[in-house]
């Protein structure tokens, strides 16, 4: 059993943070693929300056798919390790048009086999786009759920089914929207507002820390 109740705590931080949304912007399943992609080690609001003029020229998949790689890079560089995005961008979308009618396919073994998807960048489309319940463990949701007890690992992909174990399924496609929050604005990693936290009474390294 978690050391609190998940479904008490995230009713509490959905009244914390009732407007928690992607911080992403997108306009269908591509965008979100492709601007989840450049998140990587890179803040959303960068990658919400680059995607304007870089949706505007890249439309679709195809274009994507056919793109001059330093033209793509020029784009993309201030996101960071944009060599590596930009090869796993067009491969992604290669991919996409030859086996997938140049759509983001909604499926997860789909999703994990195109370049550069992960299941974090999977679970993000699955549940954004498309609006299958699914939990994407980013570094705030991984820090946060240790601290509060809800998963006991620092790997991604074991705290994802943790959590799946962990989270009533009704909560799914809130829960890493309100703990990325939570952790943006509370539980930070070096110095967390525990104090101040509306879930401290229910929170174990909370306790540990104001009683130190």
């Amino acid at each position: 059993m978690p050391a609190s109740s998940p479904a008490r705590l995230l009713r509490i931080l959905e009244q914390t943070y009732p407007d928690a949304r992607c911080a992403l912007n997108y306009r269908n399943p591509l965008e979100l693929l492709v601007a989840t992609m450049l998140s990587a080690q890179c803040t959303d609001e960068r990658v919400n300056m680059v995607t304007p003029a870089l949706f505007a020229r890249y439309p679709d998949a195809a274009s994507f798919a056919e793109a001059v790689p330093t033209e793509l890079e020029e784009l993309i560089h201030s996101c960071g390790f944009y060599r590596q995005k930009a090869k796993s961008i067009r491969a992604c979308c290669r991919r996409l048009v030859e086996d997938f009618g140049g759509e983001v396919p909604r499926d997860m073994d789909d999703l994990v086999s195109l370049s550069g998807v992960g299941r974090k960048t999977a679970n993000v489309v699955l549940n954004e786009a498309y609006g299958e319940p699914a939990i994407a463990v980013d570094t705030h949701v991984l820090r946060t759920a240790n601290r509060l007890g809800w998963i006991s690992t620092r790997d991604p992909v074991k705290a994802e089914f943790q959590l799946l174990d962990a989270v009533p399924k009704k909560w799914w496609g809130r829960v890493t929207l309100l703990l990325i929050h939570h952790g943006r604005n509370c539980c930070s990693a070096r110095k967390p507002l525990c104090a101040d936290c509306p879930l401290l009474k229910s929170c174990p390294h909370g306790q540990e820390v104001v009683s130190a």
